[in-house]
């Protein structure tokens, strides 16, 4: 069985190995409200032959008052598993969004829970359709597979951490949002939230990591676009962005710019935005 590339796979790689014993796709197309868009809707519609469909916000915990946050790694584990993906299956992941929305984010889950043959599909769906390659409608189902947990924990931060992180200096703090939301001039999408960002963060949009063709920027650009925006890859790096989903498309970038030392905030501005929470800053990175 050939190794599975990581942290990205080309579509002409998929497409030579699609259908290998032990090769799971998954669909893990995911949109914000203000996009009108279903993902499983459009999973429904066409995907990558045999792909299964990974729910981001039915994968949460709906036990919290926060929009997806991790469930305990034994319930996702099981869930992982009813999906067919089992410990020695390698895994790649795409979206339909053309600029890695939500793909990343369970790429990201796969890795904290301790899978490390995952990859995305580097252009997601819309390459894949742009090569003609070819696409099924319906569900894709696969016999239920086990899957054990082993938590990375290193990936991931909760507020206190992060609040320790910032107020020690301990560790860079980069926000995925837009630049609008990041510096307070634009309304937070989720009611109720206040504007701005966490106290010494730079801005790193997400959807600048991706070129016009939706592949993902080559290692030394990223490396130099994290550079530009304020950011020291020689430091540990917390990832911020609105809850939790797009701060795992700048993780995937910093993994393809060579930098592994960073981990994920879950919370994110849901949390952290809330009212009478912890200071804030306004305006552009200082």
């Amino acid at each position: 069985m050939d190794s599975l590339p990581t942290p990205l796979v080309s579509t002409q790689w998929l497409a030579s190995h699609l259908g290998q014993p032990g090769l799971i796709v998954v669909d893990a197309s995911w949109y914000l409200p203000a996009m009108n868009r279903n993902g499983r809707a459009e999973y429904v519609a066409g995907h990558i032959p045999g792909a299964v469909y990974w729910d981001i916000d039915e994968l949460s915990e709906h036990a919290s008052p926060l929009p997806h946050m991790l469930p305990p790694a034994a319930e996702l584990a099981r869930s992982i598993g009813v999906l067919g993906i089992g410990n020695a299956d390698r895994v790649v992941v795409y979206d339909g969004s053309g600029i890695n929305l939500s793909a990343a984010r369970t790429w990201w889950t796969l890795r904290l829970l301790g899978h490390e043959a995952v990859a995305v599909l580097d252009g997601g769906l819309a390459r894949w359709r742009a090569e003609a390659c070819p696409v099924q409608a319906g569900h894709a189902r696969w016999a239920p597979a086990a899957f054990q947990a082993r938590l990375r924990p290193d990936l991931v931060r909760g507020q206190a951490e992060v609040r320790a992180a910032i107020e020690t200096g301990a560790a860079e703090t980069l926000d995925a949002r837009s630049s609008g939301r990041f510096a307070g001039t634009e309304p937070e999408p989720r009611p109720g939230l206040r504007g701005g960002h966490m106290p010494g963060a730079r801005s790193v949009p997400f959807a600048e990591l991706t070129g016009p063709d939706g592949t993902m920027r080559s290692p030394d650009e990223l490396r130099r676009h994290f550079s530009k925006a304020g950011a020291n890859l020689e430091r540990p790096i917390i990832l911020s962005c609105g809850s939790g989903v797009t701060a795992c498309v700048l993780a995937l970038g910093l993994e393809v710019a060579g930098h592994s030392d960073y981990s994920v905030y879950d919370g994110s501005w849901s949390e952290w935005g809330l009212p009478g929470g912890p200071p804030l800053e306004t305006g552009p990175a200082r």
